[in-house]
């Protein structure tokens, strides 16, 4: 099948979250279909990713996007329209000349696209659109103005929330077939349009790359945290880490260290480890699977809704024990106390950190489950797989209507 994918940022297996996600996925569908990416950058250097990819794509086409999401531009036109900022942000005028050009010279069985903010690139067309939400946006960003945002700016956030709900729920009725990557999301995409058809495309996991003994654990107890810190979600849990877990871990355990591994990481991340010679920051890994393999536990205090949990699930595949609130672990289907330790407090998280680096037995037996459980569920050859079947079943529905 010729395939159209739209994706919003570089695909790559060196970042966190969503760009992962998009790499394994074409890396596996052009096993057996022929693939097109159109993407977005906002930096040069990201095209470092291009030859990659193009091992796997027919073509690969970039486009540029504002570095800033707070310029000039953008927040005249968030302003004076009704487009919520992401939509604005990510909008490219190239990309929708480009996208128009490409499917009037060459026949395109289906697109598929990865979020709703670039759904809008996509001229009128009769081919079938397959949209994969991996994030309820809205509810992020609400998330955000509830807990971050003064009382006396709310107002202005929040109309920017309405914007972006309402645009989110059109761009889902647009699409021939609509997913989420959990339950979860589902039942929130299903609540906000009763009766829309849903289905679910889970995050997957390369288990075979993840479990492979290339690194050794610490002879040091490590607590790690992994993340993307455009996200805000990620940078409130290191916060909640630095400030409430951390502290309390270390009075218990003397000769122990916090490693925060990702990329974007703001000044105010960089900076804890500058004046604590127990806190290492790493940032832009060459390989995510020494963080994963070299540690003890991964500790994820997530409180915002929303995000693709690959940190969760690349941990579980490497056999490190997890220890979150159920936000974190969300969709996953995950059992507490089998796969991985579960609580709502940080007090609750942090002695069950505590409990993890203290005993053994219990990091083996919570790391092996968890690693048996990705295994069994979350292994991309099986995701790409259903996948496939929904493209077919797409084709056919568009070719007998």
């Amino acid at each position: 099948m010729k395939i159209l994918m739209l994706v919003p940022f570089i695909p790559n297996d060196q970042m966190s979250g969503g760009q992962t996600r998009w790499y394994n996925l074409i890396k596996q569908l052009s096993k057996k279909h022929k693939v097109t990416l159109m993407t977005l950058v906002k930096d040069d250097w990201e095209r470092k990713f291009i030859p990659e990819l193009e091992k796997y794509c027919e073509k690969v086409m970039v486009f540029k996007r504002p570095k800033s999401p707070w310029t000039l531009r953008n927040l005249f036109l968030t302003l004076i329209t009704f487009n919520p900022l992401v939509v604005i942000r990510n909008l490219s005028l190239d990309e929708m000349k480009a996208i128009r050009k490409e499917m009037s010279e060459h026949k395109y069985d289906l697109i598929h696209a990865e979020t709703f903010y670039v759904m809008p690139h996509i001229p009128k067309t009769k081919t079938p659109i397959v949209l994969v939400e991996p994030t309820i946006e809205f509810s992020v960003y609400k998330h955000y103005v509830d807990q971050e945002v003064p009382w006396f700016f709310k107002p202005i956030y929040m109309f920017d929330v309405i914007k972006l709900r309402f645009w989110e729920k059109y761009y889902w009725k647009k699409a021939n077939k609509l997913f989420a990557v959990s339950e979860d999301d589902k039942k929130v995409m299903q609540k906000e349009i009763p009766g829309i058809k849903v289905g679910v495309l889970p995050n997957g996991i390369d288990s075979e790359y993840f479990n492979e003994k290339k690194f050794d654990k610490s002879k040091i107890p490590t607590i790690l945290y992994v993340g993307n810190y455009k996200w805000m979600q990620n940078i409130e849990a290191v916060n909640i880490l630095i400030n409430d877990i951390w502290p309390k871990i270390k009075a218990e355990i003397k000769h122990c260290r916090f490693w925060i591994v990702g990329v974007n990481m703001p000044t105010q991340v960089v900076d804890y480890s500058k004046n604590n010679p127990d806190i290492k920051v790493s940032e832009g890994l060459p390989d995510i699977r020494e963080a994963y393999k070299s540690s003890w536990v991964l500790v994820a205090p997530i409180k915002g809704p929303g995000g693709t949990r690959l940190k969760v699930l690349e941990a579980m595949a490497s056999g490190l024990p997890v220890v979150s609130t159920s936000v974190g672990v969300a969709g996953l289907g995950i059992t507490p106390g089998k796969e991985a330790l579960i609580s709502e407090t940080t007090s609750g998280l942090t002695d069950l950190a505590i409990g993890v680096l203290k005993n053994e037995e219990l990091a083996v037996r919570i790391g092996e489950n968890g690693r048996k459980f990705v295994q069994g569920g979350y292994d991309w050859n099986s995701i790409v797989a259903k996948l496939n079947n929904v493209y077919e079943q797409t084709r056919t529905v568009s070719n007998n209507s």
